[in-house]
C-alpha cells in the first residue's frame, strides 16, 4: 500500500474508533444524565406509556392509574384521599416530574428498575404488558386519618413513629392537596395556584419546615442532665433561684408558672420552668448539650427515604445563647420528625431506631424485592435514664400540664410534654403550640408521637397552647394505634 493511502486508511479508522468511544460515552457514560434531562420527553412518555405500580397501605392501594386519553402520554396517576396521603406520595405529573416516594421508588412503579428485568422479559415472551411494582409502606392508616382529621384547618403536622422498630405510622401536613389535580398534561393552572399560595399545601411540614420547639426540648435537656449526671435524683430540689439570671446578661429567665424556685426536675417539667432547664443546660454546658441533641439526630439530614430537613441545636453559642437553646428558644429548630424521634426514644428505654416508612417493594407477581428492617441508630440515654424520663413525662399527664393527652384506658400510660413557642421577633407573631407524647401498655410503647400547630384561624392568642391545641390531636393518633392493634 502506498503512503498516501496508508494515511487516509489510518484516518478513517481513527473516524471510526472516534465514532465508536463517542456512541459508547454517549449510551453509558451520560445514559443517566440524558434520560433525566428536562427537555427529553421521551422518558416521560414511556414512565405514563403504561400503568404505575401503586403505593400500599393497611394492605390497600392508595394511588391508581387511569388512561388520560393524550396523544403522548397514555396512563395518568390518580389518588385515593389525596390530600390526606400527598405528604406520603408525594405526586407524579406527566409535565412537573414526581416527588418523594413517587419519585425516589420511580424505577420500581414503572416496572423499569433493574431488579425487575425478569419480569420485564417474561413478559415479552408471554405477551403481557408491562407493569410496575408496588411500594408497601409502614403507614397506619387509622393513624393517619386521626392524625389528618385532628389538624382539620389549623396549618401544622404529625408525625407517629412506632418506638421498637421506628416505623412511621402516621406523616400529615396541613394544609395539604390533591396530587391527582396536577398529574395531566394540562395542569398548570392548579400547578401555578399551588406554588403561588401563601398557605405554602404543597410544603411537607412533617419533614421540610423547622420550628422553634420551646419547651418539648426540656426532655432532650433533662436526658443531657441525667446522662452527665448533673441529675441523679428527679425529686431532688435543685438550686435554681426564681431570678435566676441568663449567663452574660442581666435579664432573668421568665417562668410562666408559679413555684418554680429550687424545683425537682420532676416538677419543673410538670409545670414548665423555663429557669430550671435554662439552669440546667448551663450546668451541663455546651458540649455536651451538642453531643446529647445530636445523638437523637439534630444537626444531621434524616432520610425515610424521603429527606427530612436538619434540624438544628446551636454548636457555637456562647452560655447566654445555650441556656437559651436548652429551652428550645435561641438558635434552636426541629422538624416534628425530630421531636418525634426524641420521643421514640425515650419510650424504647433510651434505644433510637432510625425511623422509615417504606416496608417492602414488590414485583408485580408480589415477588418482595426488598424487605426493610428495623435499623438502631444510636442509644442516647441509657435504659435506667430513659426510665426516669418516662416517669417524668408520665408525671406531666398524670399531674401537669398534659391532662389533654390522657386515654383514659386500662393497662396504658401515657407520657407527654407540651411547648409553645415563640415565634417571630420579640414574639410578635402567633405562637407555635406543641406536644409529644408516647403510650405504653405492658406490652412496650406501640406509638410516639410529634405535634405542631402552626397557626389555628378564630384562636385568640393566649388560648394557644400545646395543651390546648396539639395534645387532643396527639391522644386521637395514639387512641388509633392502640385501637388497631386489639
Amino acid at each position: 500500500m502506498n503512503k498516501p493511502l496508508r494515511r487516509v486508511a489510518i484516518f478513517c479508522g481513527l473516524l471510526v474508533l472516534a465514532l465508536l468511544l463517542r456512541d459508547n460515552w454517549i449510551q453509558f457514560v451520560r445514559a443517566d444524565e440524558l434520560n433525566a434531562h428536562p427537555k427529553n420527553t421521551r422518558v416521560r412518555i414511556e414512565r405514563y406509556a403504561n400503568p404505575r405500580g401503586n403505593i400500599i397501605v393497611d394492605g390497600k392501594p392508595i394511588t391508581s392509574s387511569v388512561d388520560s386519553g393524550g396523544n403522548y402520554y397514555k396512563f395518568k396517576r390518580t389518588y385515593v384521599n389525596g390530600p390526606m396521603w400527598a405528604p406520603v406520595t408525594g405526586y407524579a405529573s406527566q409535565v412537573y416530574d414526581a416527588n418523594q416516594i413517587e419519585k425516589i421508588e420511580d424505577g420500581i412503579l414503572t416496572g423499569n428498575d433493574d431488579r425487575l428485568f425478569f419480569d420485564r422479559t417474561l413478559a415479552m415472551f408471554t405477551g403481557e404488558k408491562k407493569k410496575g411494582g408496588d411500594v408497601v409502606t409502614t403507614l397506619s392508616g387509622a393513624a393517619q386519618k386521626a392524625a389528618f382529621e385532628g389538624l382539620g384547618k389549623k396549618t401544622g403536622a404529625v408525625v407517629a413513629i412506632e418506638p421498637k422498630t421506628g416505623k412511621i405510622l402516621a406523616l400529615a401536613s396541613t394544609p395539604s392537596y390533591d396530587p391527582s389535580t396536577i398529574a395531566g398534561s394540562d395542569d398548570e393552572k392548579a400547578w401555578v395556584a399551588l406554588n403561588d399560595s401563601k398557605s405554602k399545601p404543597m410544603q411537607n411540614r412533617a419533614l421540610r419546615e423547622i420550628y422553634p420547639p420551646g419547651s418539648v426540648f426540656k426532655v432532650v435537656t433533662a436526658a443531657a442532665a441525667l446522662e452527665s449526671g448533673k441529675v441523679t435524683n428527679i425529686d431532688a430540689p435543685t438550686d435554681t433561684p426564681e431570678g435566676w439570671k441568663i449567663p452574660l446578661s442581666n435579664r432573668e429567665m421568665i417562668n410562666h408558672a408559679k413555684g418554680c424556685a429550687n424545683a425537682s426536675i420532676k416538677h419543673a417539667l410538670d409545670i414548665s420552668c423555663n429557669s430550671v432547664f435554662a439552669k440546667l443546660g448551663d450546668d451541663v454546658g455546651r458540649d455536651k448539650m451538642v453531643e446529647m441533641a445530636e445523638k437523637f439526630g439534630f444537626n444531621n439530614e434524616q432520610f425515610t427515604p424521603v429527606r427530612s430537613s436538619a434540624s438544628v441545636f446551636d454548636k457555637n453559642s456562647d452560655r447566654g445563647g445555650n441556656a437559651l437553646s436548652s429551652i428550645g428558644q435561641f438558635n434552636t429548630a426541629t422538624t416534628p420528625l425530630q421531636m418525634a424521634m426524641v420521643t421514640a426514644a425515650i419510650a424504647n428505654d433510651g434505644k433510637l431506631m432510625k425511623p422509615y416508612m417504606i416496608d417492602q417493594l414488590r414485583a408485580p407477581n408480589l415477588d418482595i424485592i426488598k424487605q426493610n428492617e428495623p435499623e438502631e441508630m444510636s442509644q442516647p440515654v441509657s435504659p435506667a435514664n430513659a426510665q426516669l424520663l418516662q416517669q417524668m413525662m408520665e408525671s406531666v399527664v398524670a399531674n401537669g400540664t398534659g391532662g389533654n393527652a390522657d386515654l383514659h384506658m386500662d393497662g396504658v400510660k401515657v407520657g407527654g410534654k407540651t411547648g409553645t413557642a415563640q415565634h417571630g421577633e420579640k414574639n410578635a407573631k402567633r405562637p407555635y403550640a406543641w406536644f409529644i407524647s408516647y403510650a405504653k401498655t405492658s406490652e412496650g410503647s406501640p406509638v410516639a408521637v410529634a405535634v405542631v400547630v402552626e397557626d389555628s384561624a378564630g384562636t385568640d392568642r393566649e388560648d394557644i397552647t400545646g395543651g390546648g391545641l396539639a395534645a387532643p390531636i396527639a391522644k386521637a393518633v395514639m387512641k388509633a394505634v392502640i385501637k388497631t392493634r386489639g
